[in-house]
């Protein structure tokens, strides 16, 4: 589906859960549909539609990102120690964050199914994997840490 049409699909459905569909929305789905990165902070959300639409107040986008969330349209997502990032729901998956070099890896929804369905049954918890990415090493990570556990330190003379 090419941008404008996903844009006013996603407005569609803002309409249908009794949202207003404004320019100021519509431009920052535009953003987050158009940057071709999938992790926007809501200042390079600002930032991005500021330079589209300049007359749109930041409060006015920092509100529609809170609205728009409450619309289920975006998510936002910890990645890490830095700011929140906002995707759009319908590109639903979770993240996977190299704690040594910063790496996102996109994994679908699916594949922690199994894990929310053992926590539900063990503990009686419902987990939402979707706020937070899962910490741990990349593959590139984990061969450069192997690779320098072989190889011995040079003493000092």
């Amino acid at each position: 589906m090419a941008p404008a049409d996903r844009v006013e699909a996603i407005l569609a459905k803002i309409r249908a859960r009794g949202g207003r569909a404004t320019d100021a929305r519509r431009a920052t789905i535009g953003v987050l549909l158009n940057t071709g990165q999938t992790h926007l902070s809501a200042e390079d959300i600002v930032s991005q539609v500021k330079i589209q639409q300049p007359e749109v107040a930041e409060s006015t986008i920092y509100r529609n990102l809170t609205a728009l969330e409450e619309l289920g349209v975006v998510e936002h997502v910890h990645l890490g120690h830095g700011p929140s990032t906002y995707h759009l729901t319908e590109d639903g998956h979770q993240h996977l964050l190299c704690e040594r070099c910063g790496k996102v890896i996109e994994v679908p929804d699916e594949t922690f199914t199994p894990l929310a369905a053992q926590l539900a049954e063990t503990y009686g918890f419902q987990i939402h994997p979707r706020h937070f990415a899962m910490m741990g090493l990349c593959r590139s990570c984990q061969r450069r840490r192997r690779s320098a556990a072989r190889i011995p330190a040079v003493a000092d003379h």
